[in-house]
């Protein structure tokens, strides 16, 4: 009993917070502002906690040391948002099947894959949004083969991407025709999309400002990264652009979220605007 008292004492400092953010910004790039701290500071007892410990102080030595790093990601995905719907900012995916592919499409010869990027992954609704919109919206898609690849660093998402359940807040933007098409009601509230959709997808473990991560990506010739760099600071911001950019085939084609923009992170991509959306392209001719 006394034990439960003292666990339910525990407490950062200031300094407890400076050192754990720090740490916290070198392994992910994420860095969080004094705004975020007492979302911080709950999940972060949370973890002293169910790892045994009294205090900060010991958790943080435990937390660095600790070989396996299996703590590490348990905290990061503590710490990681993750909130989205199908079809999100659909006026992207409409740019994506009218403008975007048959310029992609018109560099390459029959039989070359188009590869699709979609980070972070969350819980799947992205990259399962782009799968239906091609399917449903993309004339051509029987003339090609698709590649859809997935990536976040928070391993509990990505299970629940693989499982393919959603809450009636996830499908509400769909229009019924396709999610009667593509989903099937589970129980309650609950829908759980098709396996066929699921084995289209294949979800990865990526943390994007790690070089060394990111160096087995590919030849994307699109990529979806929407509402992930406003979690980085600048420096963050440029890793990760780079390390997209190096993703990329030349010519490929990136989508951020609206209230972000890559002009002001790195000049390596062109803008492109289209009448459904500004987007950004790797150039044909490399110059960086």
């Amino acid at each position: 009993m006394r034990e439960k008292t003292a666990l339910s004492e525990i407490s950062l400092t200031d300094e407890d917070f400076e050192k754990f953010r720090e740490y916290f910004y070198r392994k992910t790039g994420i860095m969080f502002d004094e705004s975020k701290r007492y979302f911080v500071d709950r999940r972060l007892v949370e973890r002293i906690k169910l790892t045994g410990h009294n205090n900060f102080k010991n958790y943080f030595i435990f937390l660095r040391f600790e070989s396996t790093g299996k703590e590490l990601q348990n905290l990061i995905n503590a710490l990681t948002v993750n909130e989205t719907y199908f079809f999100r900012e659909e006026y992207q995916f409409k740019c994506l099947v009218k403008r975007v592919l048959p310029e992609i499409t018109s560099h390459k010869k029959r039989g070359d894959i188009i590869k699709i990027w979609s980070i972070p992954s969350s819980t799947g609704e992205e990259p399962y949004s782009i799968a239906i919109y091609l399917l449903e919206f993309w004339d051509d898609i029987d003339k090609w083969d698709i590649e859809i690849i997935s990536s976040d660093i928070d391993t509990n998402v990505l299970e629940a991407a693989k499982k393919g359940l959603y809450s009636e807040r996830s499908v509400n933007n769909l229009p019924t025709e396709i999610l009667k098409k593509y989903f099937n009601r589970t129980g309650i509230g609950y829908y759980r999309i098709s396996d066929d959709l699921i084995s289209s997808v294949e979800f990865t473990r990526v943390n994007i400002i790690d070089r060394n991560e990111t160096k087995r990506y590919r030849n994307f010739d699109i990529v979806f990264c929407r509402n992930l760099l406003i979690y980085f600071d600048d420096a963050s911001r440029k890793v990760a652009a780079e390390n997209l950019y190096d993703a990329m085939n030349p010519g490929g084609f990136i989508f951020l979220g609206h209230s972000e923009s890559m002009s002001r992170i790195s000049p390596i991509f062109k803008i492109r605007k289209f009448p459904e959306a500004i987007i950004y392209q790797k150039p044909l001719e490399e110059g960086r």
